[in-house]
C-alpha cells in the first residue's frame, strides 16, 4: 500500500528535499504541498493524506495549531501528524505532543529518520528524534517539566523504541561510544567526522547496536543509551 504525504513548510527548498527524499521510497507517494500553517490545514482537510509532515515557524499559522487543528482531541476525522523542524525547544515539543502529533523530527536527523517516522505514524506509533527522547526520559525520571507531556513523550518514544530492561549482549567500548552519540542525536555522518572512521562503519556499528540492545530504530538505541548510562559520556565495554 502507498502512503500519501503532505509536506508543509514555508521554504520551498526545504519541501523539496523532502519530497526527493520520501518519493525515493518505493511505497510512499507526496500528495501535496502548503507554504503556511493555514494551507496546511486546507490542503490535510482536502487532500486527507496519510501522514502530514509540518514545520512549525510558517507563516498565517504555526505548526502546534496546526498539529492542534488536525490531530488534537476532539478533531471528527484526525490526521496523523510528524513535526519536522530545526527547533528542539520545550516549548515547542511538549505542546505538540500534547497536542497529538505522532512524532517530533529535526530537520538534521537525515533521511532515514524522516522515512522510518512517516511509516511509524501510518501504522499508529511515535518516533522521536533521538536526543529529545533521551531529554523527554530526564524529565519524566527526574520530575521536570509538564508531567503529562512528559510522559506521554516517554511512552510514545519507548514503544517506538521498543527497548527492553537489559541488553541482549555486551556492547564493545566503540559501541557504547556511538550508542551515545545516537542518543545525543548525532547523524551517522556526524559521528563518523567526530571519530575518524567511515559512514559506513558507523552504519554497521548501529546495526549492531540495535541488534545488541534489543531495539529497532536509532529511537530505541537513545533510549537504552540513557537507561544504561552511555548517554552521560560512560563507555562501558
Amino acid at each position: 500500500m502507498t502512503l500519501r504525504l503532505l509536506i508543509a513548510d514555508d521554504q520551498e527548498m526545504v519541501r523539496r528535499g523532502m519530497r526527493r527524499i520520501l518519493e525515493n521510497q518505493p511505497d510512499l507517494a507526496v500528495v501535496g504541498e502548503a507554504a503556511d500553517g493555514v494551507a496546511a490545514v486546507e490542503e490535510a482537510r482536502r487532500l486527507r493524506p496519510d501522514v502530514a509532515l509540518v514545520d512549525i515557524r510558517m507563516p498565517r499559522m504555526d505548526g502546534l495549531e496546526v498539529v492542534r487543528l488536525l490531530a488534537g482531541p476532539g478533531v471528527a476525522e484526525p490526521v496523523k501528524v510528524v513535526v519536522v523542524t530545526t527547533f528542539d525547544l520545550d516549548e515547542y515539543v511538549y505542546p505538540a505532543l500534547r497536542n497529538g502529533a505522532s512524532g517530533f523530527l529535526l530537520k538534521r536527523s537525515g533521511p532515514a529518520l524522516l522515512v522510518e517516522a512517516v511509516r511509524s505514524a501510518a501504522v499508529g506509533d511515535s518516533l522521536i528524534s533521538p536526543s529529545i527522547t533521551v531529554r523527554l526520559l530526564r524529565h519524566v525520571t527526574g520530575g521536570v517539566g509538564s508531567e503529562k507531556a512528559g510522559a506521554r513523550a516517554g511512552a510514545g518514544a519507548s514503544r517506538a523504541g521498543g527497548g527492553g530492561p537489559a541488553p541482549v549482549e555486551r556492547l564493545t567500548g566503540r559501541e557504547a561510544e556511538i550508542a551515545g552519540k545516537v542518543a545525543e542525536g548525532l547523524t551517522n555522518a556526524d559521528i563518523a567526522g567526530e571519530l575518524f572512521i567511515s559512514a559506513g562503519t558507523v552504519k554497521t556499528h548501529v546495526a549492531s547496536i540495535q541488534r545488541k540492545l534489543g531495539v529497532r530504530n536509532r529511537v530505541g538505541i537513545a533510549v537504552r543509551a540513557f537507561e544504561l548510562g552511555y548517554a552521560d559520556g560512560r563507555t562501558v565495554g
